[in-house]
This record gives C-alpha cells, sequence and structure tokens, in this order.
C-alpha cells in the first residue's frame, strides 16, 4: 500500500478531498491508478470523529494506492492537529494527563502514554537538527529533554 499526501504538485484543487484520485501510480510510475472505492478512516480530533478517503489500485503492478488529506498521519488514528494541540498544551506547562487533545467525539481521550510517545518521537525528530549543542546531550538525552525546551537553531 501507497498513501500519498492530498497536497502538492499533482492535487487538483477544484475536486473535493475525497474524491481526488492520482492517475500515476507512485510504485511503477505508469499512467494506470484506477479507482477502487472509497473507506473510513479514523482522524480524531476536534472538528472529525472519521474522515472518508479515496482508495485506487494500479492495473499494472497492483499496488493500492491511498489518498490522504494533509491533516492524516498515516497508521495514526489521531490527526495532525490534534497531536500539535497535545504537543502545544505539554509546551504551555500543562501535566501530560490533562493536556489530552480534544476531540469531537467526548468519549475519545488520548491516554497519556500516548501522548507521551508524540512527545519522545517529535523530540526525536528534533535531535538532528540539535546536533551541535552541549554536549550533555551525547551522555543524558532524556534528562535534558525533561529539563530544556527545544527552541529553534538561530543558524
Amino acid at each position: 500500500m501507497v498513501v500519498i499526501p492530498l497536497f502538492g504538485l499533482e492535487c487538483n484543487s477544484q475536486v473535493e478531498e475525497s474524491e481526488w484520485l492520482p492517475r500515476h501510480c507512485p510504485a511503477c510510475r505508469q499512467l494506470a491508478v484506477i479507482g477502487n472505492g472509497r473507506r473510513w478512516r479514523s482522524a480524531h480530533d476536534r472538528d472529525h470523529d472519521k474522515i472518508l478517503v479515496r482508495r485506487g489500485r494500479c492495473k499494472r503492478c497492483g499496488c493500492t494506492v491511498t489518498v490522504l488529506p494533509a491533516r492524516c498521519v498515516p497508521g495514526a488514528s489521531y490527526s495532525l492537529t490534534a497531536r500539535q494541540e497535545g504537543l502545544q498544551r505539554i509546551a504551555d506547562g500543562m501535566a501530560v494527563e490533562q493536556a489530552a487533545p480534544d476531540c469531537l467525539d467526548p468519549n475519545r481521550i488520548a491516554d497519556p502514554s500516548t501522548l507521551r510517545r508524540w512527545f519522545w518521537r517529535r523530540m526525536e525528530s528534533l535531535a538532528f537538527a540539535l546536533y551541535r549543542v552541549a554536549t550533555m546531550f551525547a551522555w543524558d538525552w532524556r534528562a535534558a529533554a525533561r529539563i530544556l525546551i527545544p527552541e529553534p537553531n538561530p543558524l
């Protein structure tokens, strides 16, 4: 399965986002993708509980193509906006147990362990940008991440 985010040069802005489907297969690069229906996908955030995504199948290589809106993270049940909201609340000093993002379904609350995982993945993604920082990151990254707030590198 290949997931294509719904933005970029091939995106047709006149077509509703649940209807757009690329015709070029991302795997074999042939003009052979045909529509293969739609499916409901979890995208929990303030405005959505589920969204309808378009699927296609390549006639040449058999690859399944799923088109996701830019706000969706492949393989995740919470949208990018919900993740950003939760991480912003943590950055603002809110305890992880209370920092769960607001969802359309009031019974859907992100577990604190989920928020911690989002936080650590974000910190690990920033680690490459921070490789020139003080040497303490080399020997105690987890302790430094608990007490320091990452800021953009002015270089």
